[in-house]
């Protein structure tokens, strides 16, 4: 009776780690999923931005947007993104949450197309903003994943290959 209540014991705590292992697993997964889906959105809405900021004089891309064809496209990205963000709230944790929220503060690039004529200067300082916040975003995802080792190297903005290229 003895031996067979400690067999049933220990098979249940073995069972219960395992479960608990694999929800463990299944949710790192989920927010693996859901913290890439998330940069992309932001990814694709900055991209649209930058097009546009190309289309009013702005030689950091080479791809631009005029400004009536390139707004419609920004709202619909802007609207992806805030779809994205629900998710990101379901299930990331504070601090990854916290510089989430910081780097979606992109529409203030946003709002720089679409006021018009911006100065070089600000439009690269909120570039830089950007790009700060966003390499915040991936050291708290990594570190929410157990992802070892340092997140890679921050991207500078503006891109040096231009003056690489000259000099």
């Amino acid at each position: 009776m003895v031996g067979s209540l400690g067999s049933y014991a220990v098979q249940s705590l073995t069972e219960r780690r395992q479960w608990k292992r694999q929800r463990d697993e299944r949710w790192d997964e989920k927010r693996f999923e859901t913290y890439g889906r998330y940069a992309n959105a932001l990814k694709a809405q900055l991209r649209v931005a930058q097009r546009i900021g190309a289309g009013l004089g702005f030689a950091d891309v080479v791809d631009p947007l005029q400004p009536a064809e390139g707004l419609p496209l920004l709202a619909d990205a802007e609207s992806h993104r805030a779809t994205e963000w629900e998710s990101v709230l379901l299930v990331g944790d504070a601090a990854t949450i916290a510089a989430a929220r910081k780097w979606h503060e992109i529409w203030t690039i946003e709002l720089l197309v679409r006021e018009g004529p911006v100065d070089a200067e600000m439009w690269t300082k909120a570039h830089r903003l950007a790009s700060v916040a966003r390499d915040a975003f991936y050291e708290s995802a990594r570190r929410d994943l157990g992802i070892a080792g340092d997140p890679p190297p921050s991207g500078n903005w503006p891109r040096t290959w231009r003056t690489e290229l000259s000099g």
